[in-house]
């Protein structure tokens, strides 16, 4: 019979491309993670791995094979869930991972929501991005990730997770303070601040300005929004900003009308698929929508007069 944690140790060696990064994920070492996938081979009777020059990449049986575990992990999610539902009282560990923003202006909220209604409940929190959120998620690092995503840009949620949306987040441009702009052509010349490379909120922007004809000059780069806001308040740069950071913040300033005002952004609570039952999670997403709706009806700042 195979051994499901040996599966594990497989599906994380496909999710993060190599055996080394596994390892540091799951905090084996390298040598621990090699004797698991080398015991699973036995047990499964087929190669599993082969190598590509210094890495390695899984076989068409290895890749089958993580397609199954992704099914026999669901199945034992979901009966670790039914367990739990038993439970008339919300209780356990519930791990939290969310992004900056939310992290900065939502999570302490949930977390006093969450210890004062369930106070058997422990709660364990990190701030992550998106991206390697649902990476630990599909790892087993993490239970519940608050994510954003943007419109032409998301892949769509990865087999075996569950979103529910909690809200859509308007996100405008912003000039810097006192840039004298007045038709998209000038936008070329700027300086802009975006989200590092490789995330998909920088690969969003990029696209948005293409369509509007220009390439934005994207000189800085930081995953820190507050930092972008700070960068158009001293004039140094234009940015993308959501509204929920704006609000939050208490930023006084304009937006720009040159680039629209209907790009919009979800953020979503993300969990294992049939985890979305444990009434921890449950507890969750309640205290989650409820702190992202008091936001949303806070009074308008200056941007929104």
């Amino acid at each position: 019979m195979l051994d499901v944690r040996r599966l594990v140790f497989l599906r994380e060696v496909q999710l993060r491309g190599s055996i080394t990064a596994a390892a540091q994920a799951l905090s084996y070492t390298h040598s621990a993670v090699s004797q698991q996938l080398t015991l699973l081979e036995r047990e499964a009777g087929v190669s599993l791995l082969e190598k590509v020059g210094r890495g390695v990449r899984l076989t068409p049986a290895a890749v089958e094979l993580v397609h199954h575990a992704e099914g026999i992990l669901a199945i034992l999610e979901r009966a670790e869930a039914d367990l739990a539902a038993s439970d008339t009282q919300v209780r356990g560990l519930v791990r939290l991972g969310a992004f900056s923003t939310i992290s900065r202006h939502a999570v302490p909220r949930v977390i006093g929501a969450l210890r004062a209604q369930h106070p058997a409940l422990e709660i364990r929190y990190q701030e992550v991005e998106p991206e390697e959120g649902l990476l630990l998620l599909s790892s087993r690092r993490i239970d519940v990730v608050v994510a954003d995503s943007y419109p032409g840009s998301s892949e769509g949620i990865p087999g075996g997770l569950h979103a529910d949306l909690l809200m859509d987040d308007a996100v405008h441009a912003y000039l810097p303070l006192g840039a004298d702009v007045g038709t998209l052509s000038e936008l070329q010349r700027l300086k802009w601040v975006l989200e590092p490379s490789g995330s998909e909120a920088h690969a969003w922007v990029r696209r948005l300005c293409l369509q509007h004809g220009f390439e934005p000059d994207a000189a800085y780069e930081s995953a820190d929004l507050l930092f972008h806001v700070r960068m158009v308040e001293a004039g140094l740069a234009a940015a993308f900003l959501p509204d929920l950071l704006v609000r939050g913040e208490g930023v006084r300033l304009e937006p720009s009308a040159l680039l629209g005002t209907h790009q919009r952004r979800q953020i979503s609570l993300i969990c294992r698929s049939g985890a979305e039952r444990r009434p921890a999670v449950a507890a969750c997403r309640q205290a989650f929508a409820a702190s992202l709706g008091g936001l949303e009806a806070r009074g308008p700042t200056r941007s929104d007069l």
